[in-house]
């Protein structure tokens, strides 16, 4: 297996076990809110309007909110989702650009800086990942031009 497909590998099982692993935690610690979704009708989950006009919020309505938040509406499906692409284009031998790791280790460092502590600094970790085997490839495909240049 050559470096870049192993980094891709390593990367896309970061971001996999990260995603899953907050939607798994949630569900674990917020599972009465949940559950209260299907009671209420998930159409109901968050709701966009207060029940009353220019009433405060309930501290029920808002433990709604940050269970939506950190749940379905969180970074967590997305990134099992790239995590999944990564391993696929890593199967096929396509590097994932190197701008896509980039971006996710920015996001991740600055999401890890404002949430100490958190597991968002293995985010960063994954996407130096990504940068890395972008660049391994742009160099293998730069040594593979220079060799038939020489033929």
């Amino acid at each position: 297996m050559n470096t870049g497909k192993q980094l891709l590998r390593w990367a896309s099982g970061i971001m996999f076990v990260l995603g899953a692993g907050h939607l798994l935690l949630l569900a674990l610690i917020s599972w009465g809110d949940i559950t209260g979704w299907v009671d209420r009708g998930v159409w109901a989950a968050v709701p966009l309007a207060l029940t009353d006009s220019g009433a405060d919020p309930t501290a029920e309505s808002l433990q709604n909110e940050v269970t939506f938040w950190a749940g379905p509406g969180s970074f967590a499906a997305p990134l099992i989702l790239l995590g999944c692409l990564t391993w696929h284009l890593a199967g096929r031998g396509v590097a994932v650009p190197a701008g896509v790791g980039l971006g996710l280790a920015a996001w991740c460092l600055v999401g890890g800086v404002l949430l100490v502590p958190s597991p968002y600094f293995a985010g960063t970790v994954s996407g130096v990942l990504v940068i890395l085997a972008a660049r391994a490839q742009d160099r293998s495909r730069a040594a593979r031009e220079d060799e038939s240049d020489l033929l």
